[in-house]
């Protein structure tokens, strides 16, 4: 049995959280989000590109059901630029396709905060 962290969410609420930061990742290829999150996205965001290395009518549709009709500066929707431009800068690779880097405590909360990226 596949587990997940919950968040300090209901279900709802996190899958569309988690929706939300897989599209601006794709959108932005880097964001600044806390640590938990960008543990769980960094998962979400490896099964987006393994679809978007797919290409297929299939794959679209499933990867469509998580990223968010968002058009990017590109003059594509977020949902384009992950078949057309990220997915095959990774066709070599098998896996591990985000980095996260550790950035320390929020001054508000001292929440741990981290940065995720696609890796080049």
């Amino acid at each position: 049995m596949a587990t997940y962290r919950k968040l300090n969410r209901r279900s709802d609420q996190r899958k569309a959280m988690l929706r939300d930061l897989v599209t601006q990742l794709i959108m932005h290829e880097r964001i600044e989000t806390t640590e938990k999150k960008a543990k769980e996205l960094s998962r979400l965001m490896d099964k987006m590109i393994t679809l978007g290395k797919k290409n297929t009518l299939e794959s679209r549709k499933r990867a469509a059901q998580t990223v968010r009709f968002i058009d990017t500066e590109e003059e594509q929707n977020a949902l384009q630029k992950l078949f057309e431009t990220i997915a095959p800068r990774y066709k070599d690779r098998n896996g591990g396709y985000t980095r996260i880097f550790k950035k320390g405590p929020r001054r508000g909360d001292s929440t741990e905060m981290a940065i995720i990226e696609l890796v080049e």
